[in-house]
């Protein structure tokens, strides 16, 4: 096993833990108008984030760190042996477990669980099946997302595919008691020491991302506010699965605007490594200037 990725804020180690590399037709299916005429056009993004012909390269990873003695980790990726419509998510059987007790983050160890929104590829890791039933994978950590997050699904017209994600990814974690739902102000809202939630809504009513502080240092993980470095190129293209993908674009610019030309460093929640950079002018747009 590889050894993780990691990058320093300040006194604060951010490692990235794999779970797996998505298949080829995600990115014509999740970002249609990121054909490969718009991607070729930015050579920048050749070879990590995309290849030769244009298709995008996505993946599913969680970050974990220690801030404020709290082991974190951010988002939780598909999980295993989980139901899902999306043939890329089904059933799957991946070592994630191992590797993020590789990374330092043994289940049993984490304190503190943050999930940037409510959608099966960012909670499947939540749970896992012990003795046929769904029971937390982080019994000792506390669960946070956004209270207009929980709020808005709890009113939706879910489909079967939905319900079943909640039925296994979410409501094991609530009836354990571990589900916090965090009221994040427009400003952002701090949960831990260097850890703060910043609301960043569009692509699901109460989306939040994560800024990670330490010693003057920042870093900031995107959820999918932002899916694929083509969209700092081209920030008005969306994800076909935006609930409202007019404020999930204004997010987006506002975010990037307020992050070029910074040191933060931002860490993408799908992106290939290498993963994290800085953001930069390009053109009429950004692009992603790679992190060491």
């Amino acid at each position: 096993m590889s050894t993780p990725a990691s990058w320093t804020v300040g006194d604060i180690a951010v490692h990235r833990v794999d779970e797996v590399a998505l298949p080829p037709a995600t990115g014509p299916w999740l970002l249609p108008d990121a054909t490969p005429d718009v991607v070729t056009g930015q050579d920048w993004l050749r070879p990590h984030f995309a290849d030769a012909e244009g298709v995008l390269h996505l993946d599913s990873h969680s970050f974990a760190f220690i801030t404020g003695g709290l082991r974190v980790v951010v988002d939780t990726g598909i999980g295993n042996g989980k139901q899902r419509a999306n043939p890329a998510w089904h059933d799957l059987d991946t070592d994630y477990l191992e590797r993020l007790t590789a990374a330092g983050f043994p289940p049993e160890s984490v304190d503190l669980v943050i999930l940037t929104h409510l959608h099966a590829d960012h909670v499947g890791w939540n749970t896992r099946r012990i003795d046929g039933a769904w029971v937390p994978t982080f019994p000792g950590a506390r669960h946070v997302t956004s209270r207009i997050e929980r709020d808005f699904w709890a009113g939706y017209a879910m489909d079967e595919a939905r319900r079943q994600m909640f039925r296994d990814s979410v409501i094991p974690v609530e009836r354990a008691g571990l589900l916090d739902l965090v009221d994040v102000c427009a400003e952002g809202t701090a949960v831990a020491p260097g850890l703060r939630l910043v609301p960043t809504p569009g692509h699901t009513p109460g989306h939040i991302a994560v800024e990670v502080s330490s010693r003057g240092r920042t870093a900031l993980i995107t959820g999918d506010c932002v899916h694929h470095p083509v969209q700092l190129a081209h920030p008005g293209i969306g994800a076909c699965v935006d609930i409202d993908p007019a404020r999930s674009e204004a997010t987006r610019r506002a975010l990037l605007g307020s992050l070029v030309g910074t040191d933060t460093l931002l860490l993408g929640t799908h992106f290939a490594p290498p993963t994290a950079g800085r953001v930069v002018t390009h053109g009429d747009g950004y692009r992603l200037s790679p992190a060491a």
